[in-house]
């Protein structure tokens, strides 16, 4: 289990995080929804110490994250998978050399068995032949599903998705979508979603929060959020503009 626990975060005078809170349950996918720069990405960044906590704390499997060491840090981003916003893939390193990375950084798996992991991990994503191609010769799609793959390689208990849609058609789009439903039913993994995509959410989501000026303004089912009568919530699931959003303190 993962618990986010009174996070606040700042930049100089920026308050992004303003007690953040939210605890994400074994086998769900949890999406977090909200505008452009209100911290989303941030808030995952603190699950993985990418960033530490101005104040609060975070948990998983028990483990307060701020205070373990390197060492420890490690060991706990080795149960993590996570698929950033824009791929970050390696475009000098073909395919199965990106997907290896982690798996050769962990240090424990002979050369065969690296080679069987990416394969798997490959297939699991739909590009079984792939491996031998430079990231620049894939589409967009592509790459994002190579990102899954390299995620998902060392079998994470944990899965971090930045976004995973961004910049897609729909029908591109689409496909993320069902590979995220499949990592978290073939692989049983426990899914964070970061995502604007309402279409993306309710199909993918298990529960959805919204983060709202530095914390979670509701959290609930798919058919709760779809349901409720925040004015806040509704405005920005329905994409109105209705509201004027500045006035309810949000940037766009």
């Amino acid at each position: 289990m993962i618990s986010i626990e009174n996070v606040y975060k700042s930049f100089g005078s920026n308050h992004v995080l303003s007690g953040f809170t939210l605890e994400v349950r074994e086998g769900e996918t949890m999406v977090i929804i909200g505008y452009s720069g209100t911290g989303k990405s941030v808030a995952i960044k603190h699950i993985v110490g990418l960033l530490e906590p101005d104040k609060g704390t975070v948990f998983v499997d028990g483990l307060e994250v701020p205070k373990l060491k390197r060492r420890e840090l490690y060991a706990l981003r080795s149960h993590i998978g996570y698929v950033f916003q824009f791929s970050a893939l390696f475009d000098s390193l073909t395919v199965n050399e990106n997907v290896s990375m982690g798996l050769v950084k962990i240090g424990t798996f002979t050369p065969k068995e690296i080679a069987a992991r990416v394969q798997e991990a490959l297939e699991l994503v739909d590009l079984p032949a792939a491996g031998n191609t430079l990231p620049i010769e894939l589409s967009g799609g592509m790459r994002k599903r190579v990102g899954i793959a390299r995620a998902i390689a060392h079998k994470p208990k944990y899965m971090l998705y930045d976004e995973p849609t961004t910049g897609l058609d729909p029908v591109t789009a689409a496909v993320i979508d069902e590979l995220i439903v499949r990592m978290q039913k073939q692989l049983g993994v426990t899914s964070i979603v970061i995502t604007h995509d309402m279409h993306s959410a309710y199909f993918v989501g298990t529960r959805i929060a919204m983060l709202f000026e530095g914390k979670v303004r509701q959290v609930g089912t798919v058919e709760e959020i779809k349901q409720t009568e925040d004015p806040v919530v509704r405005q920005f699931i329905e994409g109105r503009a209705t509201l004027q959003v500045q006035q309810l303190g949000a940037g766009v």
